[in-house]
């Protein structure tokens, strides 16, 4: 007997996701049913999926329950698991407001990265902080149609490896995942961040994301270009004691991210619900069958 399952549709700067509110963690998405709804011709359609479920509902989560009510369970468009996303913590704490789990102000969200803190502001803007960036020694390349170039290796939760460029338009389709050296850099696949300089502290990039293409933009990766564009331009909070804040041009908008002297990242962005509806679970299980 098929049933109707309640889904939203949202973005952050149009890094669009499919969001699945199941606060008892009662259905089940396989990577497949995952991949299923993400597909943009024969599913729903995204980036990659919001599982929103209570942190007590989840094994992975049940740690983190004291300090975060829910749990961002969050997949890529492919249907692999990933540690966090920046864009989609954005968009599942609005899919909180809008559901009257959240209001206007502070609160705190379960990832795989972590609890992360929260701030929805009067003006539609929110804020995540995002923690800090890990710099893993080492050098790294990246290449695409036969240009190669040097990489930083920024680590947000998530792997990235970010190279600055010429022109944006060397990054190739980015269909396929840009080649690296070493392989032993990123055992798990990374992300891949190609950067041009549009002004002081300000930046534009395009992004191949591990698990789901060339995305209209990545709030990870964001914030993992701005760390490595301080540390180009030798602004490290930590050593100036100042903060340093980037504004980082994505193909999707546009996010402002700010490093504290403590190492806390935050960044600030749009988040947006476009739509609601159903799906029905037959013909999910159809897809699967």
């Amino acid at each position: 007997m098929s049933t109707r399952i309640a889904f939203l549709k949202g973005h952050g700067t149009e890094n669009d996701f499919v969001i699945v509110p199941d606060p008892e963690n009662a259905i089940d998405l396989p990577p497949a049913a995952v991949a299923a709804l993400c597909d943009r011709r024969a599913g729903i359609g995204g980036d990659g999926l919001l599982h929103v479920v209570r942190s007590a509902a989840h094994p992975e989560a049940k740690h983190m329950a004291a300090e975060a009510e829910w749990f961002m369970d969050y997949r890529n468009g492919d249907g692999s698991v990933a540690e966090m996303c920046g864009n989609g913590v954005r968009v599942f704490a609005r899919c909180l407001q809008r559901a009257g789990h959240a209001t206007e102000g502070d609160l705190t969200i379960a990832t795989r990265g972590g609890v992360k803190r929260v701030h929805l502001a009067k003006n539609g803007d929110v804020t995540v902080g995002m923690g800090r960036a890990l710099l893993p020694e080492g050098d790294v390349t990246v290449s695409v149609d036969g240009r190669s170039w040097p990489a930083r290796n920024v680590n947000m939760g998530n792997p990235h490896a970010v190279a600055f460029v010429a022109d944006l338009a060397h990054a190739g389709d980015l269909y396929s995942p840009p080649a690296h050296e070493p392989a032993t850099a990123y055992p798990d696949g990374v992300n891949v961040e190609f950067v041009v300089d549009r002004g002081p502290r300000h930046v534009a990039m395009r992004v191949h994301e591990r698990g789901s293409g060339e995305t209209r933009s990545c709030g990870t990766g964001a914030c993992a270009v701005a760390v490595a564009t301080a540390r180009r331009d030798g602004a490290d909070p930590a050593v100036t004691g100042a903060p340093a804040t980037y504004t980082v041009d994505v193909p999707g908008g546009t996010l402002v991210i700010t490093e504290r002297p403590d190492g806390e990242i935050e960044m600030t962005g749009p988040a947006v619900i476009v739509a609601t509806g159903e799906f029905d679970s037959a013909w999910l299980e159809g897809v699967l069958a």
